[in-house]
């Protein structure tokens, strides 16, 4: 290929215990997926999901380092089940929804609240408040065949030692295969395609220095310092 400058690197998340890297396409992001995050962001009935993006290079492999964004007072924490998909489609059924999965994941949805704040009461698009660069730090993926289809379970995140979120995939208003289903209505799956499946209560703001470590029950860790 003749391109007029190099291509920018595939970027890939490593698969625990094994010396693979899962290729990302797109990244997928739930909103208020759990009750009592929806009723702390003011919504208080079970609404139909709905979507929003956020570019494949806003992935942390790893966690680690996260650098303070530009452009916001108010940077925000949550801790979200990451689901792979190995396989897509379009107008995917529920009852194989689940079949499209390679495996699962621990990622923080950092948040430019006050940016998605001002957006929302405009009607403007979510993007600078959700997109921005290291905005999605996310733990090695777990193949399915080590950890399953998670249903219930402990989903939490500390900052500081501090428990700030704790709450239970059981929780969640939307279960993964009606998630992927409900998505490929609006778009083409494949291979690739990352979804983060929503958020407990307990979202509060971070500031540099900050250590968050966050953890879902069979799944894994993950360690982001804010710098």
């Amino acid at each position: 290929m003749n391109y007029v400058f190099p291509p920018p690197v595939q970027v890939a998340i490593p698969i625990a215990g094994s010396q693979r890297l899962f290729p990302v396409r797109r990244v997928y992001c739930v909103g208020r997926n759990y009750a009592d995050h929806a009723a702390e962001m003011g919504a208080d009935t079970r609404e139909p999901p709905f979507f929003f993006s956020k570019p494949a290079d806003a992935l942390v492999p790893g966690g680690g380092d996260v650098a303070y964004p530009a452009a916001t007072d108010n940077l925000q924490h949550e801790v979200e089940m990451v689901v792979a998909l190995a396989s897509g489609g379009a107008d995917i059924q529920p009852e194989q929804a689940l079949d499209c999965v390679y495996g699962y994941s621990v990622g923080i949805d950092l948040t430019r609240r006050d940016l998605q704040q001002r957006a929302k009461e405009k009607g403007h698009p979510w993007d600078m408040g959700k997109g921005f660069d290291q905005s999605a730090p996310i733990a090695d993926i777990q193949p399915l065949a080590a950890v399953g289809h998670p249903a219930h379970g402990s989903i939490w995140l500390k900052v500081n030692g501090q428990l700030r979120q704790n709450g239970d995939l059981e929780q969640m208003s939307w279960k993964v295969a009606e998630i992927i289903a409900k998505l490929s209505a609006y778009v083409a799956l494949a291979p690739g395609d990352l979804v983060f499946t929503g958020t407990p209560a307990g979202v509060s703001t971070v500031r540099r220095g900050d250590l968050l470590e966050a953890g879902i029950a069979g799944v894994g860790e993950l360690k982001v310092r804010i710098v």
